[in-house]
């Protein structure tokens, strides 16, 4: 997977997704419903991390492969959705084939 540029943002896609995951089903109710606002702290700043990250890499690899603007905007739309990154990687799974 970390042979190829599609390959690399799809690995840093798997943890941006993994980390809004955690942030929304696991700290953001440690918050609200265990009054443990840390939670939210720690892993809003790792996942904010992860995102600034996902962003250069999709820039990257937009410059690498010379992608239209059409992938690039979808990957950073779906970085807003949960579960959205996992549903770009088929899509990129089959694209990163072409840019071998």
């Amino acid at each position: 997977m970390l042979k190829t540029t599609v390959g690399k943002l799809r690995f840093a896609g798997y943890f941006e997704g993994i980390s809004l995951l955690v942030l929304l089903f696991i700290a953001m109710p440690m918050k609200y419903w265990f009054d443990i606002p840390e939670a939210v702290s720690i892993v809003g700043s790792i996942h904010g991390a992860l995102f600034v990250t996902y962003c250069l890499i999709i820039a990257y690899v937009t410059l690498k492969t010379r992608w239209k603007l059409t992938w690039p905007i979808l990957s950073v739309i779906v970085a807003f959705i949960p579960f959205g990154n996992f549903f770009l990687d088929k899509k990129l799974h089959d694209l990163e084939k072409v840019y071998r």
